[in-house]
């Protein structure tokens, strides 16, 4: 019997041994699991400067800010992870920094910038989420203009902005059904950063707004969008760039953060990369797709979030009218041809009704800049 009893006490203390070490490795591989990716975005770097005021550039300010706040969550929050778009003066173009924190599967993705105004008496702090306000203004629309002319810089932005022209109000069109499916979460954690900057810094608060950022466009997670201060206002700049405006505005701002990352710790939204894919029309017709040296020219005319048929009344009158589906938004183009003249014709007609339609060019069914395609087809 006494046999017997230590053959069942050395197998439970055997069983015991490997189920403590089980739960030691537990918790390694739950924090890996459960970290909380947060992308931090300086506006602007390198050859684009952002908002100038004598020496001191809108750069810097981002990048200042922007570092202090990820060294705070990387020194105080063992469970967050931070990557940087920049951590140097450096030029990032807008699609890539979203790009980044698609790839890496963000939960949040911040852009930090600082704002100016025409007139020097402008102050105040302000943040922002992707969309259109019922209510906005001009003032709003303006901000978001000159942040997107960073673009600008870009050697091929027709390319992957979709006909987006930063020197036209009007393209601001683009974002009329732009409503993220993460705005809930962006606004609650856009109110959260508002809130800490017109707390303890006492920052004038200008609110909490949604207005057409590129840099917020196809990120496919919780984004936001803030504006420090103005550079362009005497007072302010000598705060954005004193020592103190840094520390006391990071630590608002990562204060913030770390609120919004309890509240939703363990709920974050999955983030996913999403390509465009085409929408067939007729399912049950086949396509045959052959290699081709010559581009295509369509005219990209409407977005909406819900496909509609293409025997749709707002279809009426066009030739040619295909469905695209990209991300969660389904893109409507017309016109077919292999002549940039013939797509410009097109184009001014459907202007008529589509103020902002716009070319587009395509090679075997993948885009290419206006440029190349004119080349290609000689003209």
């Amino acid at each position: 019997m006494s046999r017997k009893m230590n053959r069942i006490c050395n197998i439970a203390r055997y069983l015991s041994l490997v189920f403590i070490g089980l739960i030691m490795l537990l918790p390694c591989r739950v924090s890996a699991q459960e970290k909380f990716i947060i992308v931090l975005d300086a506006g602007h770097g390198g050859k684009d400067p952002g908002a100038v005021n004598g020496k001191n550039q809108e750069k810097t300010i981002n990048l200042n800010v922007t570092l202090r706040v990820g060294q705070l969550l990387e020194q105080n929050c063992p469970d967050v992870k931070v990557i940087y778009t920049r951590k140097t003066d450096v030029f990032v173009e807008l699609y890539k920094r979203a790009d980044i924190a698609n790839k890496a599967g963000a939960d949040l993705f911040v852009s930090i910038h600082t704002n100016a105004a025409k007139s020097s008496s402008a102050y105040g702090a302000e943040t922002y989420l992707l969309g259109v306000e019922e209510n906005r203004t001009s003032a709003n629309l303006n901000v978001a203009v000159e942040e997107n002319k960073a673009i600008l810089y870009e050697s091929d932005y027709e390319t992957h902005y979709e006909g987006y022209d930063p020197n036209s109000p009007e393209s601001q069109i683009i974002f009329e059904f732009m409503q993220s499916e993460y705005t809930k979460e962006s606004l609650k954690v856009a109110t959260m950063v508002q809130n800490g900057m017109i707390g303890e810094p006492k920052r004038h608060d200008r609110g909490v707004h949604q207005a057409g950022y590129l840099v917020l466009w196809k990120s496919a997670m919780p984004s936001i969008l803030i504006e420090l201060g103005f550079i362009s206002n005497p007072n302010e700049v000598k705060y954005l760039t004193s020592a103190q405006g840094v520390e006391e505005l990071s630590q608002s701002i990562y204060k913030a953060f770390v609120n919004y990352i309890s509240d939703v710790k363990g709920k974050s939204p999955v983030a996913t990369v999403q390509t465009a894919a085409p929408v067939q029309a007729k399912p049950d017709t086949p396509v045959v797709q052959t290699k081709s040296d010559k581009p295509v020219f369509k005219i990209q005319f409407m977005t909406t979030p819900d496909q509609l048929p293409l025997t749709d009344s707002r279809f009426k009158g066009y030739q040619s009218v295909e469905c695209h589906k990209d991300g969660k938004l389904y893109k409507y183009t017309c016109g077919n041809t292999g002549s940039y003249n013939e797509i410009l014709k097109t184009q001014t007609e459907v202007r008529r009704k589509y103020k902002d339609a716009f070319i587009i060019a395509l090679l075997n069914g993948e885009r290419i800049s206006i440029s190349e395609a004119k080349k290609l087809a000689g003209e």
